[in-house]
């Protein structure tokens, strides 16, 4: 069984995000491509051979294959604003100092690493350069 840690949004993240307005699951991030864009969860990996990874997960509808508008070069720039405008504040705001950023999008909720051939689902990873994040093209 792989180890990892769920950050409960409901719960925590008021908590980590002190003086920061908690962003819920059902509150809409705007992005680039201007789809819905919400946030399932974040999960902090255990410490591996490359250090500590950080995973935030979103749903973002417009990406579906059936009745989607959103391609994915448009989904690969909300990628990068969500990873540098939420996930760099996000970690900013709390202890952790991961090596690596990976954010996933997926048109409807999923759980963590269960495949579903019906969901759309795109991933990036990245790691910090100061405040910008930059994408290890993998």
């Amino acid at each position: 069984m792989r180890l990892k840690n769920r950050i409960g949004i409901l719960a925590v993240c008021g908590l980590i995000w002190a003086g920061s307005p908690a962003v819920l699951a059902q509150d809409t991030i705007a992005v680039p491509s201007g789809q819905p864009v919400t946030l399932l969860e974040v999960i902090q990996e255990d410490q591996g051979e490359t250090g500590l990874t950080m995973r935030f997960r979103f749903v973002a509808p417009g990406i579906a294959r059936k009745g989607g508008s959103i391609s994915f070069d448009q989904a690969e720039a909300d990628m990068m604003y969500l990873c540098e405008v939420f996930a760099l504040d996000w970690i900013d705001k709390s202890a952790l100092q991961p090596q690596q950023i990976i954010v996933s999008l997926s048109d409807q909720p999923i759980e963590f690493g269960e495949p579903d051939p019906e969901i759309t689902q795109f991933f990036e990873a990245f790691h910090r350069n100061g405040h910008t994040c930059e994408w290890e093209g993998l």
